[in-house]
Formats: structure tokens, C-alpha cells, sequence
């Protein structure tokens, strides 16, 4: 796997996606555990909330699971207090997103800003999970989803959600506002979905590709990455309380036979 990163001259920037690129998992869905912890979502949720984990990892996400996630949380969050969901995501950082950090994502990452790029994580999950990330990886800066929300609670609108050509978009307002010169930047993403990022710049890198991204990665000669968690991080501690999953499963099971 060739990660080598040549020195920047200026005006350069790398720009990662998040889930299954920088780590393992959706950001997101990493946080069910702790949200039902606090009483945030309940046992039903929050099996939903793992199963989604699981099919995520397994099969990635194409456009239409993509805006199913993005309805349900929107619908979830509706009425959540943000300092309450900022103080959780701070709190569990470290023990929910450190050990599913790919350790290959962080040197890359390390190497462009020792070459003098900025790095930016562009993200659909919301910017109150990404910023912490972003700010534990040493990122420059973040592009992610915003919530709305009104006197300090989450009213269920979108006010950008960070998904598709709106990340393209983003980065090439971002890039007209820091002087980066495209042609001379990088991206890095795993879907599909991301195709308008990668294409925006002139060093696009699949990582992890789901099938579609990879084939077309093949077709136009974009370098293909591997990266993997180490054994000792391969070890999945428990997320939920198993009587809590085994009373919530039946109630998955219905709840997705109606929705198809």
C-alpha cells in the first residue's frame, strides 16, 4: 500500500471522510451505547441503533440507506438538549471513537500536515460529533451536518446536512475562502456516495471502497487504499445490556417488516 505524502507547496489541502475512512464504524451509530446510557434513546432505539452499526460495517451505505438514517435521526433527536448531547460525545470520546481509529488514517493525516496541508474531516454525521473527532485527529478544520435547534434544544430541521455533491460544494467554497488550489489537493473516502468530493479535487483515494467506488477507482487509475484495526482493537467491548437487546429485538424485527 503506497500512503507516501510529497511535501506541499502551499495552498493545499487533504480532505477525509469520517465513517469507514478515518474509522471503522459510523460516528453516529458509535454513540447509541452511551445515548441509551443516559437516557436519550430507549432499549427499542438503541438496538435499532445497533443493528444499523452492523449493517453499516457490512454493506456500507448506498444513497438510499443514507436518507434513512438521515430521517430517523432527525426524527430522534428532535427535543434532545444540545449541551446534553455535547457533554455525552466528550465524555465517551476517548473509549468510543479512540480504539476505532485506523492506525494507517492517522499516519496519512499525520503526513500531509507535516507537508504542510491543511487536513479537513467532511462528515454527514453531525458536527457535534465530528468537531471533538476532528479535534482528537488534529484536524484543521471540519465540514459536517448541522442541526437546528432553538433555545438550546434540537428542533428535528437539517440546516446543512453534509452529504453528496453538497460536500463538493463545501469544499470548493472552503477552498475559494483559504486560497487551496484543487488540482494540487487530496480526498479520501470510501463510498460511492462521495464521488462528487473526490472528484472535486485533483488526488482522489478510495479507501476501504464499498464495490462502486472501487470499480470506478480501478477505471480511472485512483489509488486504492487498505486500512484495518489492529487485533487488540478488533475486540468489541458490550454495547448494550444483553436483556435490553434480547426485550428490544422482537420489536426491531416488527418495526422493520412494517417499514418495507
Amino acid at each position: 500500500m503506497d500512503t507516501t505524502v510529497d511535501a506541499a507547496t502551499g495552498g493545499t489541502a487533504a480532505f477525509f471522510d469520517l465513517d469507514k475512512t478515518l474509522i471503522s464504524r459510523s460516528s453516529t451509530l458509535a454513540f447509541v451505547p452511551p445515548f441509551y446510557r443516559h437516557g436519550l434513546i430507549s432499549g427499542v432505539q438503541a438496538a435499532r441503533g445497533a443493528l444499523a452499526q452492523i449493517v453499516f460495517r457490512l454493506g456500507g451505505a448506498d444513497h438510499k440507506r443514507m436518507e434513512k438514517i438521515k430521517d430517523q435521526v432527525s426524527k430522534l433527536c428532535c427535543g434532545w438538549p444540545v449541551d446534553r448531547v455535547t457533554e455525552i460525545v466528550t465524555s465517551h470520546l476517548g473509549d468510543i471513537i479512540g480504539p476505532i481509529i485506523y492506525s494507517e488514517a492517522r499516519r496519512l493525516m499525520d503526513a500531509h500536515r507535516a507537508a504542510g496541508r491543511d487536513v479537513i474531516i467532511v462528515s454527514t454525521s453531525g458536527q457535534e460529533m465530528v468537531g471533538p473527532i476532528g479535534t482528537m485527529l488534529g484536524a484543521t478544520g471540519i465540514i459536517a451536518t448541522r442541526m437546528g435547534h432553538a433555545d438550546g434544544i434540537y428542533t428535528g430541521e437539517l440546516e446543512f446536512y453534509a452529504y453528496g455533491e453538497a460536500k463538493a460544494i463545501r469544499i470548493r467554497e472552503l477552498s475559494a475562502e483559504r486560497g487551496y488550489r484543487l488540482a494540487d489537493c487530496f480526498a479520501y473516502s470510501d463510498s460511492v456516495t462521495d464521488l462528487p468530493m473526490l472528484e472535486a479535487v485533483g488526488h482522489p483515494h478510495a479507501v476501504n471502497p464499498d464495490r462502486h467506488l472501487r470499480k470506478i477507482a480501478v477505471e480511472r487509475g485512483w489509488p486504492v487504499l487498505a486500512f484495518e484495526l489492529t487485533p487488540a482493537q478488533t475486540q468489541e467491548p458490550a454495547a448494550l445490556p444483553a436483556a435490553a437487546v434480547s426485550l428490544a429485538l422482537p420489536q426491531v424485527a416488527t418495526c422493520e417488516q412494517q417499514e418495507q
